[in-house]
């Protein structure tokens, strides 16, 4: 692997990567001016839809790592046509420190992680030996420029979409110290409202992140979801909303999830999985991320594809259990064209990689070409 180089340089810091990236196949996409990719419309020859917008496909790239314009102008070159600007905040927020991104190695003989099991608390293997079917460490804590920032270069993003592409903003309220649960939830629509400002035709707001510490995850509060999807649609009106979730065990929970946002017409879709949280070590036993509270990190790629997978069949069993018309959007471990195909099978009305796409830029390709 020492040979390939992925937009997102895993060997260089956050920061070095906004202002220096995409490396690889993604900065020559952008050297070669000829604008986005226009081929691999569907095999019927029409377009398909993400929340109401034409795409050529409905698979792209989720919220994490295409960081500015730049990447998500790329991803649009190489034939990803949607495209998730990484997740903004109403307040510039920093990085965790560097490294963010390790190799990890599930004991399993096909390397994936099941959600509950003992091996997440005991300790996965990390480190620099990346390998495919790759799985990667997830450790940034949702860094985010200032809107001063972010504003005019999200704006640049949606205007260079391509026909039949879709930037897609990504975004989440932001927790401080001594901010009650009301202003938690106005710091949400806050935020909606500032990714309304550049022209969004859509959004999704992450609840899915374990920035608040482990197992505290906002989407394991369902009923504080729906408050907050009601701010939220306070501001934005009819752009469609979709909330991008964790693995969630319980069905209750989940159903009640849905019951709660587009049972009441705040939320159009859900995009799942994030991560998985796991314990990480080194080959030591010792903690392979360094800094205080970074003994644990969320773990994407390959190892999360079966949960993924599961999230994606479980809520559309719910979709058609409660007659509720909302979009499923599949994430997690898709590597391969066929990994796409089973999320479609699994009920995806659209699929997106972020790891898998980070290691092969022609993925999308791909996957059109398999069609």
């Amino acid at each position: 692997m020492s040979d390939f180089e992925p937009f997102y340089d895993v060997s260089r810091s956050y920061e070095d990567n906004y202002e220096q990236g995409p490396f690889g196949a993604f900065a020559e996409a952008l050297k070669d001016g000829n604008g986005a990719d226009a081929a691999g419309t569907t095999s019927e020859g029409a377009l398909a839809t993400f929340l109401g917008q034409p795409v050529n496909l409905p698979f792209g790239i989720p919220a994490g790592p295409l960081l500015n314009s730049r990447f998500t102008t790329a991803a649009f070159h190489m034939g990803f046509d949607l495209a998730t600007y990484k997740t903004v905040r109403s307040r510039a927020w920093g990085c965790n420190p560097f490294p963010n991104v390790l190799a990890v190695h599930p004991k399993s003989a096909d390397g994936s992680l099941t959600p509950g099991s003992a091996e997440l608390d005991e300790g996965v293997l990390a480190d620099t030996n990346y390998e495919q079917p790759i799985s990667i460490s997830n450790s940034f804590g949702v860094p985010s420029q200032s809107p001063d920032v972010w504003q005019p270069d999200m704006r640049a993003a949606i205007e260079a979409a391509g026909p039949g592409q879709v930037l897609v903003p990504s975004f989440q309220g932001s927790r401080v110290e001594g901010m009650s649960e009301e202003e938690y939830i106005a710091d949400h629509a806050t935020t909606a409202r500032l990714v309304k400002e550049t022209g969004a035709k859509l959004m999704v707001m992450n609840t899915s992140c374990p920035n608040e510490g482990h197992n505290r995850l906002l989407c394991h509060n369902p009923l504080l979801v729906g408050r907050i999807t009601e701010a939220v649609k306070q501001e934005i009106g009819d752009i469609p909303l979709m909330v991008k979730l964790a693995y969630i065990p319980s069905d209750g929970d989940l159903e009640l999830m849905v019951r709660s946002t587009v049972g009441h017409g705040t939320v159009q879709g859900f995009s799942t999985i994030n991560t998985i949280s796991a314990k990480l070590v080194d080959a030591n036993g010792n903690q392979a991320l360094p800094g205080a509270g970074r003994d644990r990190s969320g773990v994407c790629g390959n190892a999360i594809r079966g949960a993924g997978l599961d999230m994606v069949a479980r809520l559309a069993a719910i979709r058609e259990k409660l007659g509720l018309d909302f979009a499923i959007n599949g994430v997690g471990g898709v590597v391969s064209p066929a990994d796409y195909q089973a999320y479609r099978d699994a009920g995806a009305d659209s699929v997106m990689s972020a790891t898998g796409a980070m290691w092969d830029a022609e993925l999308a390709h791909k996957i059109k070409a398999s069609r």
